[in-house]
């Protein structure tokens, strides 16, 4: 029950009235998409306010406050509402009546279920790619990162009524896996007795590589070298992918998430889609040979003109037209990453959202462009990019993993602090933002570690609910016009706000607003917590008046509630005790 959708179908029935009144003839179907009904900015201003009067003082030719002050009578026969103010240029306030909030509270409860639940995404079907790290070793805090944003987006999105596809995209193909298998060779050569005292440039140096070349010595001995060596390539190809590919999976499990799809840059490459995609661009005229200027930072008398067959990407907004196949007549990895998109537009039906790295940023623009055209607009794509991580140990940088050779694993990470915090601290600032990683501090039990917070919140609750000797699920929302308090009705105001919290995330693909949500409720629960230890007028638990003490445990139960739903999205696990 989202309050706030409730009370913007009252204003269009009020809006209607008024129209019929003065004899306006307008159509409000084409504003609805400007009307807002929302939380004002200060809560002096009341619980809700519109920009009614000037959305539509064009319409009716008139000074939107004279409008505002004419629409007043018509907002105020609205049930439950308690006071009406014009304020501004023509804004109206609105203040809900007690009871209202008070109703609302055993509406939560009353339908605990189902009290958050809405169908924005009916019918609608999004793939969602994320992590796709290059399967050349572990996963590390970046891809920590994308992966947390990206199953908490999903199961957001999920919630709010999509089919969502979890997909990751291994880049198994082109000159990071021959490095990697030039690696792993190196690795075996080891294993038979060759002194590496250190590892060539250009290949990678992590000693989780050891590995690879142990299976391969163990499975082939000294003789895989003696293979034709296309052959010795495929074999080490192989069994290198399959053990990264397994630990990448292990890491992404030990963390709470499964991919749906697994999608092989190879088997692309191999397949017609390629051509599938130069046939539609070529039917649409987008496909053109010719020369590019020099990229951006690059002197342009160095730079190499070379006709090539180029995509007309700037056709749909892109900032330079994109090479397809490169004077060689090769295909470009752009050209490829154009077939895998439309292979995600086949198979999906519907829309597509990626989430990259922070190298990736100038990427976007392409991509758009090639989901534009390769779905004749069907098809749009969000491109969601997650900044850096920096990992501290009391503010101070940490050292690099051995193993990796020039990073810390996830698996590190999760080993050192566990996968809940990890979920919860990569949420709590926007993908775009970079965000501080301080083993120490996400670990430390007080107020400002944001996961401890969150998490006392809801084992306070239950706290709550064992001194007063009840079970939560025993207390039932009566007498609930006993909560007077102006501190406990706002944080009535605050669970409700709680569906509205969610659409919005959903709408903008943020899930770091549920985070932002259950700290700000967690700090007003513990704050009136705080003020009860003083103040028997708000306690929680009172020995002298069981029904009073009822109404409270009532919103306690509903703090707890919405703490659960809030950190069940992100698969964080609530405790009970701590």
């Amino acid at each position: 029950m989202n309050i706030y959708k409730i009370y913007f179908g009252h204003l269009i029935n009020a809006i209607n009235s008024f129209k019929n009144d003065f004899s306006y003839t307008f159509d409000i179907e084409p504003y609805l998409t400007k009307l807002t009904l929302e939380p004002p900015k200060e809560t002096i201003n009341g619980d809700m306010s519109t920009n009614m009067a000037m959305v539509l003082s064009k319409e009716i030719k008139l000074n939107p406050r004279q409008i505002a002050q004419n629409f007043v009578p018509y907002i105020t026969k609205i049930p439950g509402i308690e006071k009406v103010d014009v304020a501004g240029a023509g804004f109206i306030n609105i203040k809900l009546a007690q009871v209202t909030w008070t109703s609302c509270l055993k509406n939560i409860l009353l339908n605990q279920l189902d009290w958050d639940k809405f169908d924005l995404g009916k019918g609608k079907n999004i793939n969602l790619e994320f992590v796709s790290a290059n399967p050349t070793g572990p996963l590390h805090a970046g891809h920590a990162r994308g992966a947390v944003f990206g199953d908490a987006l999903a199961s957001l999105l999920t919630k709010v009524g999509y089919k969502v596809t979890r997909e990751y995209y291994i880049n198994d193909a082109g000159s990071q896996i021959e490095k990697l298998v030039k690696s792993s060779l190196l690795r075996y050569e080891e294993c038979m007795g060759k002194k590496i005292d250190q590892i060539p440039d250009g290949l990678y140096p992590g000693e989780y590589l050891k590995d690879v070349g142990k299976v391969l010595f163990d499975k082939y001995g000294k003789d895989l070298l003696l293979k034709d060596k296309a052959k010795v390539f495929e074999i080490a190809r192989s069994i290198s992918l399959e053990i990264i590919l397994k630990t990448i999976k292990t890491d992404l499990q030990k963390i709470g998430i499964e991919m749906d799809v697994y999608s092989s840059e190879q088997k692309i490459v191999s397949s017609e889609l390629l051509e599938n995609v130069l046939k539609i661009l070529e039917d649409k005229e987008l496909v053109y040979s010719g020369t590019l200027p020099a990229p951006k930072g690059v002197n342009s008398e160095n730079w190499e003109t070379r006709e090539q067959l180029l995509f007309r990407s700037t056709s749909y907004g892109d900032d330079t037209d994109r090479a397809l196949k490169k004077s060689d007549g090769s295909w470009t990895y752009f050209a490829t990453d154009m077939a895998y998109h439309l292979d995600k537009i086949k198979r999906t039906n519907g829309n597509l959202i990626n989430v990259l790295g922070a190298d990736h940023t100038g990427y976007i623009s392409r991509i758009n462009a090639a989901v534009r055209a390769l779905s004749n607009e069907k098809s749009s794509i969000d491109t969601k990019v997650c900044a850096l991580v920096n990992l501290l140990e009391d503010d101070k940088p940490i050292k690099m993993s051995k193993r990796a050779g020039n990073f810390v694993t996830l698996s590190e990470i999760i080993e050192a602090v566990g996968k809940d915090v990890i979920r919860f601290i990569m949420l709590t600032r926007r993908n775009d933002q970079t965000l501080d990683f301080d083993f120490k501090k996400v670990t430390e039990k007080s107020k400002e570690n944001p996961v401890f917070y969150v998490q006392y919140a809801h084992a306070r609750c239950n706290s709550i609910f064992k001194s007063a000797k009840v079970l939560e699920e025993d207390v039932l929302p009566e007498n609930l016009n006993l909560l007077t308090n102006e501190n406990e009705i706002a944080l009535i105001k605050f669970i409700t706000l709680w569906p509205r919290v969610l659409e919005l995330a959903a709408r903008n693909h943020e899930p770091h607003r549920i985070c932002y949500y259950l700290i700000e409720l967690a700090s007003n629960f513990h704050s009136l917590w705080s003020k009860g230890k003083d103040d028997n007028n708000i306690k929680f638990v009172l020995e002298s008046n069981h029904v009073l003490t009822n109404s409270r445990l009532s919103l306690v139960k509903a703090v707890a509630l919405t703490l659960r739903k809030g950190l069940s999205l992100l698969s964080i696990e609530p405790i009970f005790e701590m």
